[in-house]
């Protein structure tokens, strides 16, 4: 699917979509245009861009946004009921404009895969996306890997090694995949690869949040 002038996402067709796609919605026609504005400050020309009108229109709009926004603790429960958890979160939330949003699906081999191609708002070194980025990408990939196992629970450790710089401005496999469950124990590993070659892995821990009652 097509975003436009910033990340695009696309999921694998063989697979159960697990995340929620950008829909053609109200929300997500207004997140896909924060993400549009996002990169577009980066990029502008600060020596001839409005930029003092530019601040006057988008404090106009949050002005608006603020005017119908519920108590943060109320809209905080509300973003994890139903498919919320999926829509809202930094990595797959078509609602997040910070999330690129990267669309997962579960794979008949038991692992989940996305690609997305990241730009701007994601570079560490030039040209490159940031290492924490990579890391948030599979922190959340591996906990819905968890999910798509049946078996999840919060993430205690993560193992993170760098093989070569994550490219920008071309498509990135996302994938993980649960290993073993030892008790509470969950393990499970990932990447993200360019191009068939590996540019970050991970091995995580997750506990599983549900403790077994005495017998």
């Amino acid at each position: 699917m097509d975003l436009g002038n910033h990340p695009t996402v696309e999921s694998h067709s063989d697979g159960t979509v697990l995340t929620s796609a950008p829909q053609d919605t109200p929300v997500d026609r207004a997140t896909a245009a924060a993400r549009r504005v996002l990169e577009a400050l980066l990029l502008t020309d600060r020596a001839n861009a409005n930029l003092e009108r530019v601040a006057e229109e988008l404090n106009g709009i949050a002005e608006h946004l603020e005017q119908h926004a519920p108590e943060v603790r109320e809209r905080m429960v509300d973003m994890w009921s139903g498919e919320g958890v999926t829509r809202h979160d930094p990595v797959t939330g078509p609602e997040n404009a910070i999330a690129p949003p990267l669309v997962l699906a579960g794979m008949a081999d038991g692992s989940v895969r996305g690609e997305v191609t990241l730009t701007i708002p994601y570079q560490g070194p030039p040209g490159c996306v940031h290492g924490g980025v990579s890391a948030l990408l599979l922190d959340h990939t591996l906990g819905v890997a968890n999910a798509w196992a049946g078996k999840d629970g919060m993430t205690a450790q993560l193992n993170v090694r760098y093989h070569r710089p994550t490219p920008l401005f071309r498509p990135l496999t996302v994938q993980g995949r649960q290993e073993s469950v030892d008790g509470r124990k969950i393990h499970t590993i990932g990447s993200i690869t360019a191009d068939g070659e590996v540019c970050v892995s991970v091995e995580g821990l997750f506990i599983d949040k549900k403790v077994p009652r005495p017998r």
